[in-house]
């Protein structure tokens, strides 16, 4: 770590400051009330048990502008065993093959590279590089999650990373080609030791690369429900560039994604490898962030206004359908639902079950509101009026799954960014 992250500063810092650059946190971004962690469903056992609620109170750095949650609970009581599964979507994991094959042949990986993914989740990515005879290593502290992955063929460390378990691999001589971690910077409260042991993991003239939504889409499309307890962080390229480059890492290149409600894949090296050239790419995305504002704390303060004419709508759309008369039910339990039902105070009074493909998932209830989560032949089954995709960053394919709902009538509402009948 460079000098001007000093555990001086630290001990300057204030008592509620910045995960990265520490200046005082008083920005508010957006404040969402109360809501329980989004990956805890009750079991029916359960029910008679109350829930803890934690605020959902978002600031904006105005040092280095990263947008971030307070740390209300550790990583361990979050993610030690966990309820998201990656290889239940189709489309994730056809997104994950090209990633592979893209990664590949961009840059000549073989029998004699090592590639190693953070957060690995059940081996959804890894598998496709062990299909093409390139080894691998996952890092995931999910016990239950990991072991689907080591079943997969994918040697799996169940471990959290930091600067601790990188100098552990590297003095082992297991350094890497391509480091990657897919939507896992936002869940790392300690930001610094995280990214310096990506580096420390990286082999000298190695690739990183991070995929994370963008917070620049995430305020042009209203995208509030993506903020949970489990999202420490919310990246604009802007800030991690700075943060990459207090880590001695160079970001080369970013690609524009449509996943999440819209990503980045940011590819980075040591900062004085020069076999990887830094494309235009890089200062164009950055250079539509600051045109945007987000390169000035002004910039940040009208998604507040924004998020509750989503709210307002979806609420006016769900009471309408109470009104007539209308049944009403949820596709998938995902996390940010959580998000999105506390801060618009949805119950089973107006979406009364929702459906998952997850098995883990079944049987439970949604957190908080106890909304039950059945299999999804229950859409078939009940023939609901209408169905809310919760998991909309999944609309598209999510759509093709549910076209029987026009069968008898039924419509697909999507909630983000404003209630929209598709």
């Amino acid at each position: 770590m460079t000098s001007t992250y000093t555990a001086e500063i630290q001990q300057q810092a204030a008592t509620k400051s910045c995960r990265f650059c520490y200046a005082p946190l008083t920005r508010t971004f957006v404040d969402l009330g109360m809501s329980p962690l989004c990956e805890t469903y009750p079991s029916a056992a359960d029910l008679n048990h109350g829930e803890t609620y934690y605020p959902l109170h978002v600031y904006v750095c105005e040092k280095c502008f990263l947008v971030q949650l307070e740390e209300y609970e550790t990583p361990e009581n979050i993610f030690s065993d966990y309820a998201y599964f990656s290889s239940f979507s189709d489309s994730w994991l056809k997104h994950s093959e090209n990633y592979c094959q893209m990664m590949a042949t961009r840059f000549g990986l073989n029998a004699q590279s090592l590639v190693v993914e953070v957060a690995s989740n059940d081996g959804y990515l890894l598998q496709y590089f062990v299909r093409r005879g390139v080894p691998v290593l996952g890092i995931e502290p999910a016990a239950n999650v990991a072991k689907v992955a080591v079943e997969k063929g994918v040697p799996t460390v169940v471990r959290f990373f930091g600067t601790d378990l990188a100098n552990t691999l590297a003095a082992e001589g297991r350094n890497a080609d391509v480091v990657l971690g897919n939507n896992v910077l936002a869940q790392v409260p300690d930001l610094n030791d995280f990214v310096e042991g990506l580096r420390i993991l990286l082999k000298p003239h190695g690739v990183l690369t991070l995929e994370f939504p963008h917070l620049l889409r995430l305020i042009e499309h209203n995208e509030f429900d993506t903020i949970y307890h489990e999202h420490f962080s919310y990246f604009s390229m802007l800030t991690t560039v700075m943060i990459l480059q207090a880590h001695g890492l160079r970001a080369f290149d970013v690609e524009e994604l449509t996943t999440h409600g819209g990503s980045l894949r940011v590819f980075a090296c040591r900062a004085e490898d020069g076999t990887h050239k830094t494309t235009g790419r890089v200062e164009a995305v950055v250079a539509e962030e600051r045109k945007a504002g987000l390169g000035s704390a002004q910039g940040y303060e009208s998604f507040a206004r924004q998020v509750m004419e989503t709210k307002f709508a979806l609420v006016e759309f769900l009471i309408s359908a109470a009104r007539q008369g209308k049944s009403v039910a949820g596709y998938g339990a995902p996390g940010k639902s959580a998000t999105l039902l506390h801060y618009c105070g949805i119950g089973k009074d107006l979406i009364s079950y929702t459906v998952d493909r997850s098995p883990y998932k079944q049987g439970r209830f949604l957190p908080g509101t106890r909304i039950p989560i059945y299999h999804p032949d229950r859409i078939s089954e009940t023939k609901p009026d209408y169905v809310v995709i919760l998991p909309w960053n999944l609309k598209d394919e999510i759509s093709k799954q549910l076209q029987y709902v026009r069968e008898w009538g039924g419509k697909l509402v999507v909630p983000i960014p404003r209630a929209t009948v598709i």
